[in-house]
């Protein structure tokens, strides 16, 4: 799959999250589920505060449906916590992107999760895995630049 390189964030984005009363359980703390759609903020974000943004993504026929995510619980966030979800490419290939994200609460700069998200270059037309290098090297090559690979 990926070959064990050094890798460089050269660029690494910060949301913040504000989780709302509807988002906890019987307990009071945030419920599983919602750091998943944490990460796709976060995500959501750096691609467009860095490249470009998944609706223009889309627009130009590329989607990036998830193949694999995985999320490890720190802590306990809860009702109004102000959290940030750092986000950073981890993996990049022509067909793939990872993602890696961590949680953190601001007010005590506790570690909350922390996780990934992978996805594969999807053609919207035909619904089939594309090589973004050659479909899109624009693209591929912004993404290239803020994720620097050394062999």
């Amino acid at each position: 799959m990926f070959k064990e390189r050094k890798v460089f964030h050269l660029y690494s984005n910060e949301t913040k999250i504000i989780p709302r009363y509807s988002e906890t359980d019987q307990m009071g703390v945030i419920y599983h589920s919602n750091y998943f759609v944490w990460f796709e903020v976060g995500r959501t974000d750096y691609l467009k505060e860095s490249t470009i943004s998944y609706k223009q993504m889309e627009a130009m026929g590329i989607i990036l449906p998830v193949i694999e995510v995985n999320c490890k619980y720190k802590a306990s966030a809860k009702y109004a916590d102000n959290l940030i979800v750092k986000t950073t490419v981890e993996e990049l290939s022509p067909t793939r992107i990872k993602f890696y994200y961590e949680i953190i609460r601001e007010e005590d700069n506790v570690f909350i999760a922390e996780g990934f998200t992978e996805h594969v270059f999807v053609d919207k037309e035909n619904g089939r895995p594309t090589n973004l290098k050659k479909k899109h090297e624009g693209i591929y090559k912004q993404l290239q630049n803020i994720h620097k690979i050394e062999d």
